[in-house]
């Protein structure tokens, strides 16, 4: 039976959720933690950390292909019994929770930093929190319309960054591998941080249309996240020196502060304005997924009441504490941490149980 349908998603809105989401927050501060970790050749890293993601996130749709009418709280449930699947309900909604909380966070640390410094964080959480009530409580469908129209409204943004390449100066690439290989795969676990995201299958699945196009959605998401951290990267790595790119802990901001226009006077003030529907792109769908996550547990489907709580949660949390950009910093390691258990590790082991389960015929009769 399909429980999912009156919510489907298209196979642009898959496509678009799964990129929005990780490119969302990563997209500012990459390059600067690339070249601390391997210089310019820091960008072989992104192509090897794609290779490695597209593997493991075709490794989490063959694992929702065994019960393709379900999410991961469903499949547990029916090859490990209900209350691995209870448990499975639980963790990811903490998992989905703390991701969300991380964007918010860091979004609106930006936001004090280079708009609105005088204005309370509980004010500005509040902001943030009142359009995502709205998007959230309307169910997947609406959250894919609003992916939708902001990839699409975001289209002028590579443009921009096209500017500050009349003073590039390539040669700083070169050489490509200036001490070796070895720098180049230290940073390739600092990388997957910055690639976390397509666990979102896992609740997705089953309200993706066309589920025989999953595999292809999910490696166009991949393709578009690895094009688009590697052209902000060389062009972080082409505009600033190697010691000028340690000084910035933003440098895709930092770039376009060297873009004069008559009619504005700073474009990053602009720029971070309007990335703020992007920013929302890492804590909105994680939102949703986890108070469906919290409704599943007790068996409703009528996410609204768990989301007016977490959102309550969450507003008066801010108002008595609100992390530094330091403890924002170790959030997002701890993130990076937890994501590759979450989303490379578990899949895999998942893969070969349900592999194993069904070889040997041990499959409960549905």
């Amino acid at each position: 039976m399909k429980k999912y349908t009156l919510n489907e998603i298209t196979f642009m809105q898959y496509i678009f959720l799964n990129f929005g989401m990780v490119v969302s927050i990563g997209f500012l501060s990459l390059p600067r933690v690339l070249a601390e970790q391997a210089d310019t050749s820091g960008w072989i890293a992104l192509i090897i950390v794609w290779l490695i993601s597209s593997a493991a996130s075709l490794i989490v749709i063959q694992v929702m292909k065994k019960y393709p009418d379900g999410t991961l709280l469903d499949l547990l449930t029916v090859y490990l019994g209900k209350w691995a699947g209870k448990v499975g309900a639980v963790l990811f909604a903490l998992y989905f929770f703390y991701y969300g909380y991380t964007g918010l966070i860091y979004t609106i640390l930006i936001t004090k930093q280079y708009l609105l410094s005088q204005t309370p964080a509980y004010i500005i959480m509040l902001l943030l929190l009142i359009p995502t009530y709205v998007i959230v409580r309307n169910g997947p469908r609406i959250l894919g319309r609003y992916v939708e129209v902001i990839m699409l409204l975001s289209l002028w943004i590579p443009f921009v960054y096209l500017i500050p390449l009349k003073d590039a100066h390539w040669l700083r690439l070169l050489p490509v591998l200036k001490e070796g290989w070895t720098p180049v795969f230290s940073a390739v676990p600092s990388t997957f941080y910055y690639h976390i995201g397509f666990s979102t299958t896992f609740i997705l699945y089953p309200f993706l249309k066309n589920k025989q196009k999953a595999s292809a959605g999910i490696l166009i998401s991949y393709l578009l996240t690895m094009l688009m951290y590697l052209f902000i990267t060389v062009i972080c790595f082409v505009y600033f020196s190697p010691n000028e790119m340690m000084e910035y802990n933003e440098p895709t901001i930092n770039v376009l502060k060297t873009i004069e226009f008559k009619f504005i006077a700073r474009i990053e003030v602009l720029f971070i304005s309007f990335y703020l529907l992007i920013f929302s792109l890492s804590w909105i769908p994680t939102m949703y997924m986890s108070v469906f996550c919290t409704t599943w547990l007790i068996g409703k489907q009528d996410h609204r009441n768990h989301l007016r709580l977490l959102w309550l949660f969450i507003a008066v949390g801010t108002y008595f504490f609100m992390p530094t950009f330091f403890q924002s910093e170790q959030m997002n390691t701890l993130l990076g941490q937890i994501g590759f258990v979450v989303e490379y590790m578990v899949p895999a082991g998942l893969l070969l149980y349900v592999w194993l389960h069904d070889r040997l015929g041990w499959r409960k009769q549905l």
